[in-house]
């Protein structure tokens, strides 16, 4: 089976849905602790830090982020496609992807599986589906 390898273009706009989903979400939490009675600061810290620390890393663990749903793009394990990569290779992409920033999606056009440098860090691979 030959893999087709999404462009910089759709990883771009899967991320920035990603984005959307997550404040979207944010506000939802908001709104939702804006109704208790006086929640502690130390809940709504913990839950928006876990939102961003954990969707990601969860999603792709269990198949897609929203973002890659609606793109048709799935991250997989460099060595064998058929096969999602773990949680915590899942945690540690995002924590380079995210420390990296833009930075990270520079390789993705110089290498020809279009792999970005938090891919190369943990041994994953974007395909297209």
């Amino acid at each position: 089976m030959t893999e087709t390898y999404p462009p910089l273009s759709d990883r771009i706009q899967s991320t920035f849905i990603d984005t959307l989903f997550i404040v979207g979400l944010m506000f939802v939490i908001a709104g939702i602790l804006d109704k208790m009675d006086n929640p502690p600061d130390w809940l709504r810290i913990v839950l928006f830090v876990s939102i961003w620390l954990v969707y990601e890393p969860l999603a792709t663990t269990l198949g897609a982020t929203l973002g890659n749903y609606m793109k048709g793009i799935r991250v997989k394990q460099a060595e064998n496609s058929t096969k999602r990569i773990g949680f915590l290779q899942a945690l540690v992409r995002y924590v380079v992807k995210v420390a990296l920033g833009w930075i990270s999606f520079l390789t993705i056009t110089g290498n020809p599986k279009r792999r970005a440098i938090h891919d190369m860090a943990v041994g994953s691979v974007m395909i297209k589906i």
